[in-house]
């Protein structure tokens, strides 16, 4: 990785801002945590962090609080649970405290009221406006808390917020955490130097969402899996009727083209051979199976792939040695069509030889839906992050951090 690592500073005594995602969800009067998934993600960093007695203080955002305090979305809550995930691993439950304000004269006394080993969480970021809008007076006044930058947060890497790219143009040092530096390690892996062959997997309802991505790996992957709505446009850019499936008609010609791009590529696109119809979009809908090229009936709909669909993606998926999965094969929220995303999920999770990395809130919903999350070899905790790091972007919140050498 080209970027400072936290592993490469010296911490000791050091007070270190942690750019964290705790954007979790919380109860409707947002006093219990619902899912402590993404605290638990960047407790390897804050742990590394205390292990090595620096001063940690932990800035995040929650929800949308539109740049003014919400009581429903503030942070208070997190540092109960993160005082019994940090005394289970370390013994230092009475080591947090909380900051009402993530600026300002509070904030800067109890940063420098911190102990090494200690830590500090401040208040939700968003309940300023200066932290969307990438204010260099916010940004600076969050550098006032501390000696050295640390970016965890891979799901907001690819936002230019102050907390993520301003902060670092008045620190002295930027680095990665341990689970950004994972993200990077994984992905950046698969993108510039992959184990072949190289399949990649994409789903999700349309292709105007997932273009780019697929134009950037053409070439690079070996076969493109498309599943999911999106699929529907590429198979009616061939001539084949869909009934009343999901098509944008606007992106007809650009499918059409990206299928010429492919095999020009020599990247293979496969798309489903047989599809589950339905006569609404519904979980109660009537279903049947439709094989082959013909014109669907004109009153119903594709909502998921059929067998022969899933025998064909399997197939492929268990020859790769590198596997991006992003995006469900169906409408796999609804049980009724959730057999092809869960049939990919476990055809994903079979091949022990691949490294696999799943992106994208509805793949990752669909892996740990089917049971097979702890058999993924990475799991990416940044949606709209994984998808631009796909599309061959360059993210802010690491393009930011500092460079090694």
């Amino acid at each position: 990785m080209p970027k400072l690592s936290i592993r490469d500073l010296e911490l000791r005594d050091q007070r270190i801002l942690i750019r964290v995602d705790f954007n979790v969800p919380l109860s409707a009067d947002g006093r219990q945590i619902l899912d402590d998934t993404r605290i638990k993600e960047t407790l390897p960093t804050i742990e590394y962090a205390l292990r090595h007695r620096a001063k940690v203080i932990l800035a995040s955002h929650l929800g949308r609080p539109q740049g003014k305090p919400n009581p429903k979305m503030s942070l208070r809550p997190v540092v109960d649970r993160l005082r019994i995930l940090l005394d289970k691993e370390l013994g230092a439950s009475e080591n947090v405290a909380f900051s009402p304000n993530c600026i300002g004269e509070i904030a800067e006394e109890m940063s420098r009221q911190l102990e090494s080993g200690q830590v500090l969480l401040l208040e939700n970021l968003r309940f300023h406006a200066g932290e969307e809008a990438n204010d260099s007076k916010f940004a600076k006044q969050l550098a006032h808390l501390c000696d050295l930058y640390v970016n965890d947060a891979f799901g907001s890497a690819h936002r230019a917020h102050a907390s993520t790219e301003g902060i670092t143009h008045f620190v002295k040092t930027s680095a990665a955490g341990l689970l950004m530096e994972k993200e990077l390690t994984y992905m950046g892996k698969a993108l510039a130097a992959p184990e072949k062959p190289f399949v990649a997997i994409l789903g999700g309802a349309k292709v105007s969402d997932k273009i780019q991505v697929i134009e950037n790996l053409l070439g690079k992957v070996d076969a493109l899996i498309i599943g999911g709505g999106m699929a529907y446009t590429f198979l009616k850019s061939m001539g084949q009727e869909v009934g009343k499936s999901l098509v944008e008609a606007d992106k007809l010609g650009l499918a059409k083209s990206t299928i010429d791009k492919a095999k020009a590529a020599g990247t293979r696109i496969l798309l489903p051979v047989d599809h589950v119809l339905a006569d609404k979009f519904a979980p109660d809908a009537k279903s049947e199976l439709f094989k082959g090229d013909g014109s669907f009936p004109r009153e119903l709909m594709a909502l998921d792939i059929g067998p022969e669909t899933i025998d064909l993606f399997a197939d492929e998926i268990s020859l790769a040695r590198t596997i991006i999965w992003n995006g469900p094969m169906g409408v796999f929220e609804m049980p009724a069509f959730a057999k092809g995303t869960n049939a990919i999920a476990e055809a994903v999770a079979d091949n022990a030889s691949a490294t696999s990395i799943v992106g994208g809130g509805d793949s990752v919903s669909a892996v740990k839906q089917a049971g097979v999350a702890d058999r993924i070899t990475h799991i990416s905790t940044g949606g709209g992050a994984s998808l631009e790091f796909l599309e061959g972007k360059k993210l802010p919140g690491v393009e930011a951090l500092t460079n090694k050498g």
